[in-house]
């Protein structure tokens, strides 16, 4: 039976997507914020710097390969507002983050519907390698109609089958990166002239409903072999793929009491498929606006939903449903009876949030909470004010961490690292120092590779499980 883990000390990764504005659409405009600077490597490699030295897990890098036009059935509103469009490529980031620091993680993502998972999976050894065992990857299905049309779909899969593909696409993956190579197959004996013995390398022989890769892996083995998994469905079905999957999970969730649901379900879930239940990371999003002083911190919040992009956000929240908000009148709520084939945890959270007074949110209210660092809770204070906040939702959820969205950037994660982090560890609550290793090693302590009890370890040679 599982405890839960003594002294525990919250961990954070930085929330951030290669586009303008990211969670937080119209901030754009805001005159410290410099998202638009997305596109300069210097952006990227000054955050990095900047989150080590606050001592984040690491990076979550978004992505989406679809436009948010559900809303209005058009992408006149994301393209208007800066709704994640333009978005760039976030694994051409990693490198460059990689280089400039030590110890700060990527957590990479990357979807399943539209790339074959044989030339995927030489990218995250390729990684890998590079970062010294320091990548992730969030393992999406994706949600965007769009995206699947610009693919030459008519839509995507349906929601459930979307992950039975991705089951699929994980065991392909699994066996080229923990199965085909043997641990000593390079063994670079310039005497015979051997770089690698091909009696330890093996094919895969993979054949499978949406699969067929006969071959072998064309990457030696990584760091950690398989990076670290994260995940973001809180679904039946998401919930099942994470329980055998995912070592990492993103949670959204707006109150505690929702927050606390989602993690006990995660938790369990994980259980239930023969794993430890705190062998699962939980960053749950939260945005934080800090300052010096209480008064600071509040002129900041209040300053920032000015710049807020109602429009924009409503374009988000669609994409997020697959519902078209544009149909809805602003002081309408969402029914129960909204069917979605995009993220359905998405759909039930928000058809569960409420605001103070206890009725359910209209659309207006929606859009203006998440016009200001997505979906997530906001915590504004100063940065004593914030640790206790934070060690709260961590003592009363169970969560392990948070995803910290920002409502200006680098501005919002310069505040963190000057008035929150500080504040954290003075309480015990928050890392010091580095944990030495890969970012596996660094989350869990327990070495460079996925557990036993994970899916992955079903497909290591050594179990004689590949092909």
């Amino acid at each position: 039976m599982s405890t839960t883990p003594a002294q525990r000390q919250i961990r954070f990764n930085a929330f951030d997507m290669n586009c303008v504005g990211h969670q937080s659409p119209g901030l754009w405009k805001h005159p410290k914020d410099q998202s638009a600077r997305y596109k300069d490597l210097s952006y990227w490699t000054d955050l990095a710097k900047t989150l080590e030295k606050g001592k984040f897990d690491g990076i979550f890098i978004a992505d989406v390969l679809g436009t948010y036009d559900v809303f209005g059935g058009s992408n006149e509103v994301p393209l208007r507002a800066g709704t994640q469009v333009p978005v760039n490529d976030p694994m051409m980031l990693v490198s460059a983050m990689a280089a400039v620091t030590e110890h700060l993680g990527f957590g990479v993502t990357a979807g399943t519907a539209y790339e074959h998972p044989y030339p995927f999976a030489r990218r995250l050894a390729t990684l890998d390698h590079l970062t010294k065992g320091r990548v992730g990857w969030n393992v999406v299905t994706g949600y965007l109609p769009s995206a699947a049309r610009n693919m030459g779909q008519e839509d995507q899969l349906e929601h459930d089958e979307r992950y039975n593909h991705a089951d699929e696409y994980m065991e392909v993956v699994y066996k080229l990166l923990e199965g085909s190579w043997e641990e000593d197959a390079v063994v670079r004996d310039v005497e015979r002239g051997i770089f690698t013995d091909p009696t330890k390398v093996h094919e895969i022989k993979h054949e499978g409903k949406y699969f067929k890769v006969p071959g072998i892996a064309i990457t030696e083995p990584s760091p950690q072999r398989t990076p670290v998994v994260f995940q973001a469905g809180a679904s039946p079905r998401g919930l099942k793929f994470a329980s055998e999957n995912a070592e990492a999970v993103f949670v959204t969730s707006p109150t505690k009491e929702i927050l606390k649901e989602t993690v006990t379900k995660i938790r369990d879930a994980a259980e239930a498929a023969g794993r430890d239940r705190y062998d699962v990371r939980i960053y749950a999003m939260q945005t934080i606006v800090t300052g010096p002083d209480t008064a600071s911190a509040e002129a900041k919040f209040e300053d920032y939903k000015s710049y807020a992009d109602i429009d924009g956000a409503l374009a988000l929240i669609s994409g997020w449903m697959g519902v078209d908000l544009s149909t809805y009148g602003p002081d309408d709520v969402i029914g129960d009876n909204v069917k979605s084939n995009a993220i359905q945890s998405s759909v039930a959270t928000f058809q569960k949030a409420s605001g103070d007074d206890g009725n359910p949110w209209t659309i207006r209210q929606l859009a203006e909470w998440v016009g200001v660092g997505g979906f997530g809770p906001i915590t504004v204070g100063s940065g004593a004010e914030v640790a206790e906040k934070l060690i709260d939702w961590v003592a009363e959820t169970d969560v392990d961490g948070f995803n910290l969205a920002y409502a200006i950037t680098p501005g919002t994660f310069e505040d963190i690292v000057e008035f929150v982090v500080p504040e954290l560890q003075a309480r015990g609550a928050y890392q010091s120092e580095y944990v030495e290793g890969t970012l596996r090693n660094k989350l869990f302590g327990k070495g460079d590779r996925v557990q036993d009890s994970h899916k992955a370890a079903n497909y290591r040679l050594s179990d004689a499980k590949v092909g």
